[in-house]
């Protein structure tokens, strides 16, 4: 039973660090020269989950903006409104099912110890 909670709650910060990144990510969609974060999930051992993060280096579009000493090309960055923001109702789903999934393991657990006293 305790193996249950722990992995969800080992899921819920993993997630967590995966939305830290979405926003992060997001915050600085403008930002020249930003390169992005990803945060891969896998599993841990011997249970639970485990948020592996990694910078993305793929460069960002290139764009020639007007500067103080003529038009000069910038690196912009390599954020994805696109990608950034399924991903995040991906992570809020996410949330939602370890949350719902501790509930249930604290109800059996309490159900038990019910029958026990």
């Amino acid at each position: 039973m305790i193996g249950g909670i722990y992995s969800g709650l080992s899921a819920l910060q993993a997630v967590q660090k995966k939305v830290d990144s979405i926003s992060h990510n997001t915050a600085n969609v403008n930002t020249d020269g930003f390169k992005k974060t990803k945060v891969t999930l896998n599993e841990g051992v011997p249970q639970g989950v485990v948020a592996e993060v990694r910078k993305v280096e793929t460069p960002g579009p290139l764009v020639y903006e007007q500067g103080p000493t003529g038009s000069e090309l910038v690196e912009k960055s390599n954020v994805e409104l696109s990608e950034e923001l399924p991903n995040m109702m991906l992570s809020k789903r996410a949330l939602q099912a370890n949350i719902k999934t501790i509930q249930a393991v604290d109800e059996m657990l309490g159900s038990l110890l019910d029958i026990k006293g």
